[in-house]
């Protein structure tokens, strides 16, 4: 069965690509074992390069000949192999469910979405704390938009970087509920689209003014 890297990148890159992360590689290396020109596997190497997917690290001395150029995967390169993360995280959830009841995995879970919003001051102006906000999800795996709407705004996503545990177990979402709240610093209202794909949809509503108090008013 063709893996993952392989439908993603093509059959050669992805054989490339496996070498690379079992080490570091010259391209006399990579051609040898991928029974390819020196040529060919450049070409293939200069994609990647570009991509961010494969870096010069370093030279390595052959054997009556000038020194050669080593590459290695970037991290960029590394995220491209699958990973037990979605399979972890919703064996966690069931777990501490299980175990505690969905009331403290729930209130865990956005813990962990406080913990996970970017450190630092948030910005003073409020669009600029939401669009914070949508660039924490975005880094998280999100694909996000901010839309203004009538009512104050709204984080429309068009996928969800915790589909594979959300579309079973919808609390999850609180963890990026409680991310969004952080760094807004304001209630937000979870409005996500579970139907086939998921989809994350947060929304920030206007805080309305507060009226002036008796001893205020002239």
């Amino acid at each position: 069965m063709t893996n993952w890297v392989e439908r993603l990148t093509g059959e050669t890159r992805g054989a490339l690509l496996a070498m690379l992360r079992r080490s570091h590689q010259t391209i006399t290396a990579l051609a040898d074992g991928l029974h390819l020109t020196d040529n060919a596997v450049r070409t293939h190497i200069a994609t990647l390069e570009r991509d961010g997917i494969v870096a010069h690290v370093g030279t390595e001395r052959q054997t009556g000949g000038k020194p050669a150029r080593v590459y290695a995967l970037t991290d960029e390169g590394e995220e491209l192999f699958p990973k037990a993360y979605a399979l972890v995280l919703r064996g966690l959830v069931e777990e501490l469910a299980q175990r505690d009841g969905w009331e403290r995995a729930t209130a865990l879970l956005r813990a962990v979405g406080q913990r996970v919003a970017p450190a630092g001051a948030a910005p003073y102006d409020r669009e600029r704390r939401v669009a914070a906000a949508a660039a924490a999800l975005r880094a998280l795996g999100g694909d996000v938009e901010v839309q203004r709407t009538a009512d104050g705004y709204r984080l429309q996503g068009y996928g969800c970087p915790l589909s594979s545990v959300t579309a079973k177990h919808p609390q999850v979402c609180e963890l990026a509920r409680a991310l969004v709240e952080e760094i807004t610093g304001q209630p937000v209202m979870e409005c996500c689209d579970r139907n086939g794909r998921p989809r994350c949809g947060f929304r920030i509503d206007d805080v309305p003014e507060s009226p002036p108090s008796v001893g205020d008013q002239p």
